[in-house]
């Protein structure tokens, strides 16, 4: 079915090099067990026992993850509120926030937040971070909406950007929150070092160039209506155009959080199976939900003959490939299982796969 293995599917890019992610040494450490006097007694015994059965039969906590995306949610469209303000010239600022504060699943920055979490760190530490990723992810909305791009009307239940102010001002909305989401993420993160910080900016700028966001549109547009569009071209627009940034989204998270180089590059290796995934269950949705159920225009590559998963592989193998990528980005995480913190990425990796909208 695959001209290249999903391994190689969810490894090839990083940046503006192929690497291959840095291997964990998974070798339990070997502890010396100090036995206590044998104290022979039934009553003991008894007791033991009774504990023991306790302990078997106490359910395991399990996670609330509506609970979880709410109040993450909460907290990121709270930070987005009070990240821009209306002030002189007004328009501008109306504009950046008709499209930011639009509502939207809220998923790179909940990422952000939990990969950071994940390994360690605070809310707090990747809430600037988390508030730079959802401006981008706006910004390449308001871009993509354009008619000179998809030419899109609805986004997110809300006439787009451009069908409000004009296409004039919505450009250059676009253009104020990239540029605002670098000022941001560097002047108010707090809790982690300068070092930490500069990387992730180095990180996040790199995965909207040319070597992310950008070349995968650009690849997308030169290829819309060709016929001779195979996987290996599919998957490389999709890798960047929408992997990139939510790839970005969790390593962000763990450089801020403190990881360690093994572990910001297994996150890596998970958060770029999502982001191909994120785009798989996409073209799903677009030839099986109407728009009122996705809260934009549905069946638009249909009918600008752009090349799709269901378009090459049929709708069948594409869920198919979609289960594998979900089983591929567990995989990454099974080193983090012993932690209570993995479990909103797991959470996180399931609700991209069986999303509605």
């Amino acid at each position: 079915m695959r001209p290249m293995s999903l391994v190689h599917s969810c490894s090839i890019f990083t940046g503006s090099s192929f690497i291959k992610t840095t291997p964990i040494n998974n070798n339990k450490p070997t502890f010396k067990i100090h036995q206590r006097p044998t104290i022979r007694s039934t009553i003991s015994a008894a007791i033991v026992e009774e504990e023991v059965v306790e302990l078997q039969q106490k359910p395991k906590p399990t996670f609330n993850f509506n609970a979880y995306m709410l109040g993450k949610g909460n907290s990121v469209h709270k930070a987005l509120d009070e990240s821009i303000m209306i002030k002189n010239p007004p328009t501008i600022h109306e504009a950046m926030r008709y499209s930011l504060l639009a509502g939207g699943k809220r998923v790179r920055p909940i990422l952000c937040i939990a990969a950071c979490e994940l390994v360690g760190g605070e809310e707090a530490t990747a809430m600037p971070a988390a508030c730079a990723l959802e401006m981008i992810h706006t910004m390449s909305l308001i871009h993509d909406d354009l008619p000179c791009m998809d030419n899109d009307d609805f986004r997110r239940g809300k006439p787009t950007n451009h069908k409000v102010y004009g296409e004039d001002v919505a450009v250059l909305a676009g253009d104020s929150l990239l540029a605002f989401a670098f000022e941001y993420v560097s002047s108010r993160t707090e809790g982690a070092s300068p070092a930490r910080v500069l990387a992730a900016i180095g990180e996040l700028a790199k995965s909207i160039g040319t070597e992310g966001l950008v070349a995968g549109q650009v690849v997308d547009i030169a290829s819309t209506g060709g016929q001779d569009i195979g996987l290996d071209q599919l998957e490389f627009i999709h890798i960047h155009k929408t992997a990139a940034l939510l790839e970005a989204s969790v390593v962000l998270g763990a450089i801020l959080g403190g990881g360690s180089d093994a572990q910001v590059e297994k996150l890596r290796t998970f958060a770029r199976c999502i982001g191909l995934l994120f785009q798989v269950v996409d073209d799903i949705l677009d030839v099986t939900k109407s728009s009122e159920e996705l809260g934009k225009t549905a069946g638009k590559d249909l009918l600008v003959d752009k090349t799709t998963y269901p378009k090459l592989l049929g709708l069948d193998k594409s869920r198919q490939f979609a289960e594998e990528l979900l089983a591929e980005a567990k995989q990454q995480l099974e080193e983090f299982e012993s932690q209570a913190a993995v479990a909103p990425l797991l959470a996180l990796a399931e609700y991209i796969a069986y999303r509605q909208n």
